[in-house]
């Protein structure tokens, strides 16, 4: 089962499609934003979607304006090269974990499931969750868990997986019985959503391919061009917020020897829109979700 597309709507108005335009999901999933915009394309519009996930492939729009790349969207560039469809007038991009992926036992995202400790959006990839717990120094272990979960007893979160892995760590379930001593009361959930959140962004290296697309935004989108993202934790949309604001990770804005601003994008949204109270009714995954928007100069 493949989530509703998130602020659709929304999405379709920031991309501000022109009906001949090229336009990039880069991440397909289900299609569901796909299919808006290949809506509003004429005959001589395109589309190219991407997705890591061998699953997405499932769900191809049978178009021949439409092409689907089963490759992480950090190839962005080299692929739409490839396919002859640079410069593009509006790229998409929903990050994070789709409902299909926390709903599938087998793949490891769900904490609310047993099944093997995996958390790979691309199974061709060779380091899955299991890998990262049973091999990962403890140092490393408590970098991941400070870094990308918040956590606030990672030094020890990290000691307990190292002292218990002396029988491998393969399973959810397995993985949720060595940390359970250390699982705050009252916020079991919470808690164990950030420890998974954690796992995920390193087995996936989620905020260094979104770095790696971000830097070539500027190269691939043409003048006047659209950039949407709707990121789902801090740590996304701090890289999104300072990259559109600046073209750069930091939100510095520098300037040319003449004093003019160096910035390639122009955010059109000031601050980050969120979903509507009927949307976060219907979609419960919506309730993170915060959509920026910014022009290419």
């Amino acid at each position: 089962m493949y989530h509703n597309p998130i602020m659709l709507s929304e999405c379709i108005e920031g991309l501000n499609i022109r009906p001949d335009g090229v336009y990039v999901d880069l991440t397909f999933g289900g299609g569901g934003h796909s299919r808006a915009i290949l809506d509003k394309l004429d005959e001589t519009g395109r589309l190219i979607g991407f997705d890591q996930d061998e699953d997405a492939a499932g769900n191809l729009i049978e178009d021949p304006r439409f092409t689907l790349v089963s490759e992480n969207f950090r190839y962005m560039k080299n692929f739409l090269r490839l396919h002859k469809a640079m410069p593009v007038d509006g790229i998409l991009a929903d990050l994070g974990i789709s409902s299909h992926h926390i709903d599938e036992p087998d793949r490891g995202f769900a904490t609310r499931f047993n099944g093997p400790l995996d958390m790979r959006m691309d199974r061709r990839q060779s380091l899955t969750a299991a890998k990262l717990v049973n091999t990962y120094s403890e140092e490393k272990l408590q970098q991941i868990f400070t870094l990308y979960g918040e956590i606030t007893n990672a030094r020890k979160l990290s000691s307990a997986i190292i002292e218990a892995r002396v029988t491998p760590i393969e399973t959810v379930d397995e993985f949720k019985t060595v940390i359970a001593p250390l699982v705050p009361r009252k916020i079991e959930n919470k808690y164990l959503a950030q420890v998974f959140q954690a796992i995920r962004i390193e087995v996936n290296d989620e905020l260094g391919a979104l770095q790696s697309l971000l830097k070539q935004i500027p190269d691939v989108l043409t003048t006047g061009g659209r950039l949407v993202v709707i990121s789902y934790h801090s740590l996304e949309d701090r890289l999104v917020k300072n990259f559109m604001k600046s073209g750069n990770f930091d939100g510095i804005i520098e300037k040319d020897f003449y004093g003019n601003l160096i910035v390639p994008l122009e955010p059109v949204t000031r601050k980050p829109l969120v979903a509507s109270p009927a949307e976060l009714v219907s979609n419960p995954r919506s309730r993170s979700a915060k959509l920026r928007v910014a022009e290419k100069i």
